[in-house]
């Protein structure tokens, strides 16, 4: 039996992570790939600095472009196969990469709206079906989809984002049960409050920092290397018995 250490090695597998230019997907990335795994990176532009970091650790990395706004389920379909090419196995699908828009109900646009809920939903949806076509025949496979605090909250002004976000844990329970029979597992992360270019508008209102500051029990807002253990856990060995789960990662935000 190997040691529990090892069951959290990934040497020799590919993961595809989607959005992995900076924050949290870049996180991701680069933790698999400290674990052992070769990167394919899902990005509508080359993270070149994300890319070279990977490649410094001397794993293997590729790039499919997609652009997520943009893209449909073929597209999605065509990405996942594409990937699963790269080096001729896929083990791990991280959906990473969202956007955010900021409003009441009654002032973000419908084209706003659409676009969050296409990208942050429709499209994990469509990569997930697509890496399940890869999984469920190979009899294995991990996805960790990336929700948020929001999937528990309502949250304040980004009613499409948290829409979205508590779609993403229904998929992940959904995908998490009809896969499970096949060695698939489905799982999801939801971040606290983390510095990333998503929350840079709460951060730069004094008022709103300090009111979430004064909730997280650890003192702190979240950094995106928080995270890293929680991606390597739930796409390595280690967890091989966990599937249909949400991770918080929120310095007991939940918790007061």
């Amino acid at each position: 039996m190997p040691g529990v250490l090892d069951r959290f090695r990934l040497d020799g597998q590919v993961a595809c992570v989607t959005g992995t230019t900076r924050g949290i997907g870049r996180t991701a990335a680069i933790a698999l790939a400290q674990a052992g795994c070769d990167i394919v990176h899902i990005d509508r532009r080359d993270p070149l600095e994300t890319r070279a970091a990977i490649e410094a650790l001397g794993r293997r990395t590729a790039l499919v472009e997609l652009d997520l706004e943009a893209a449909d389920t073929d597209a999605c379909e065509r990405a996942i196969e594409t990937a699963a090419g790269a080096f001729g196995r896929l083990d791990a699908l991280v959906n990473s990469a969202g956007v955010i828009a900021r409003g009441t109900v009654l002032d973000v646009s419908a084209e706003d709206a659409e676009r969050v809920l296409h990208v942050n939903l429709a499209c994990v949806l469509a990569l997930s079906r697509a890496a399940g076509r890869v999984f469920v025949p190979q009899g294995s496979g991990a996805i960790v989809n990336v929700s948020s605090l929001l999937a528990f909250q309502g949250g304040v002004l980004v009613s499409s984002y948290a829409i979205a976000k508590h779609g993403v844990l229904g998929l992940t329970r959904a995908l998490a049960n009809e896969w499970a029979p096949h060695g698939v597992r489905v799982n999801a992360i939801a971040p606290g409050y983390t510095v990333t270019d998503f929350t840079e508008r709460l951060r730069d209102d004094p008022e709103r920092y300090q009111e979430i500051l004064d909730r997280i029990p650890m003192g702190r807002w979240g950094a995106p290397d928080d995270l890293a253990g929680a991606f390597v856990y739930l796409c390595s060995p280690a967890s091989a018995y966990v599937t249909g789960q949400v991770l918080t990662v929120d310095g007991g935000y939940l918790s007061r």
